[in-house]
């Protein structure tokens, strides 16, 4: 069964949304045990590996020309050698839900770079939206037992430069020859990232420890960051950065927190302030009102 455009990019927007939110968790756990470049390398490489072998098994060509081979090199590197392999750094140094918490301002980077790169006006709703969603971050960063922890700052910096990174490289891919099947497209970035963030690692001289040896919740989170964090979510991320604007994408850094919360809650016994519940609730009213404008162009469709 075929199933309709609309309703694809719904389950893309899920995936970003919920799947990526749930990837704070798990990087957090894997990175007790693991070298954070390492694990990202291993998770990265594995993944565009497998989707090479499903894209041929299932009948797709792998060939692109020699600019989109540079292209994917480039973004992967943008959104995943420095995006990812930074976040899963900071960890070591903050919680998983401050991080995604941090990550929340990122629409405000994009709307940002759109404005200086591309001179794209900052409309109303989408300005009043991000402005919420900031008041959101303040809510939840501005609590003591948060920003008091050791080497806080330091993780803080990472996961900026992070924002910077992934912001650029999504202005990037909106705009650049890539390759059409969004899969394909997805695997080399990923396959590329990976030995990108091999070679950082070494030079980093992290110690690689033998997946032999790795713990087994450790390697069952590996199997889901492969799998669902990486295949299913990166796919989707980049086929809706073809389908709609990239501040509307950059939208998941307000819903991946509130995922992460609940999730750290849930797995970790982590506690959830009444501050931290009405942070989740402005945060999620951002949202709305970046997304405001499509969705009353919608209703004026159906209307007709």
């Amino acid at each position: 069964m075929r199933i309709s455009k609309p309703y694809l990019i719904l389950l893309a927007f899920f995936a970003i949304y919920v799947i990526w939110g749930s990837t704070y968790l798990l990087n957090k756990i894997a990175v007790a045990q693991l070298a954070p470049f390492m694990l990202a390398a291993v998770r990265f490489t594995i993944a565009g590996l497998l989707i090479f072998i499903i894209a041929k098994l299932s009948g797709q060509t792998l060939h692109i020309t020699k600019k989109q081979l540079l292209n994917t090199m480039f973004a992967g590197f943008l959104f995943l050698s420095l995006g990812n392999g930074f976040a899963v750094w900071a960890l070591k140094y903050v919680d998983s839900g401050f991080a995604a918490l941090e990550i929340s301002a990122q629409p405000l980077i994009i709307l940002i770079m759109m404005r200086i790169f591309q001179g794209k006006k900052i409309q109303p709703m989408s300005a009043f939206g991000v402005v919420l969603g900031m008041v959101g971050i303040y809510l939840l960063i501005s609590q003591k037992e948060i920003v008091t922890k050791e080497n806080a700052i330091i993780g803080i910096l990472m996961i900026f430069g992070c924002m910077l990174s992934w912001g650029y490289g999504s202005l990037f891919v909106g705009k650049a020859d890539l390759p059409k099947n969004y899969f394909v497209n997805t695997g080399y970035q990923m396959f590329f990232a990976g030995i990108f963030l091999v070679f950082m690692s070494f030079g980093f001289q992290e110690t690689w420890i033998s997946p032999m040896e790795w713990q087994t919740d450790v390697i069952w989170v590996m199997v889901l960051l492969v799998v669902f964090g990486s295949i299913l979510a990166f796919t989707s991320f980049n086929y809706l950065l073809k389908m709609v604007s990239p501040e509307k994408v950059a939208t998941s850094t307000y819903v991946n927190p509130i995922v992460a919360m609940l999730l750290g809650w849930y797995f970790l016994n982590e506690s959830i302030s009444l501050q931290s519940i009405v942070a989740a609730i402005v945060l999620l009213s951002g949202v709305y009102f970046i997304n405001s404008r499509k969705k009353l162009a919608l209703f004026a469709r159906f209307k007709k």
